[in-house]
């Protein structure tokens, strides 16, 4: 079982030093906020399976970020239910959609996917103001008889 990480990379997805920057950054969330923040890359059927939940200890103030490009979509997250309160209800379909999404992925690398993700994760779970904001065109024609 070895020494307790809250990055587990059977994929091979990030370098030695992605996921230990990673690491860093989810031992300080869960040091500074509480939201215990865990990172699997796994690439099916390579995967540890549901005894990462004990391993983990997963709870309401856990998020297990699944990184796994066998399902469509390249990141998957199970959310708590007391972090879930913290953030809007689109913000992990949000982030989902926006670097998960295979088009993303395969043109920038899975790291890719995985740290921006990481990054904004923590953003706004240091500043809860902090929203990825989408840009909208909005067309108004105006019509005179």
């Amino acid at each position: 079982q070895g020494e307790f990480t809250p990055v587990i990379d059977v994929a091979g997805f990030l370098t030695s030093g992605e996921e230990a920057r990673i690491r860093e950054q989810v031992v300080d969330l869960e040091k500074d906020t509480g939201i215990k923040l865990r990172v699997l890359a796994q690439n099916y059927p390579e995967t540890p399976g549901l005894a990462i939940k004990d391993y983990w200890g997963v709870d309401a103030d856990t998020v297990v970020f699944v990184a796994d490009p066998n399902t469509g979509n390249i990141l998957n997250f199970n959310v708590g239910e007391n972090v879930d309160l913290l953030v809007p209800r689109n913000f992990w379909t949000r982030l989902a959609s926006k670097f998960g999404n295979k088009f993303f992925w395969q043109e920038q690398g899975e790291a890719s996917a995985m740290l921006n993700a990481v990054r904004d994760i923590l953003t706004y779970s240091y500043d809860p103001t902090y929203v990825q904001v989408s840009v909208c065109v909005c067309v108004c024609v105006c019509v005179c008889v």
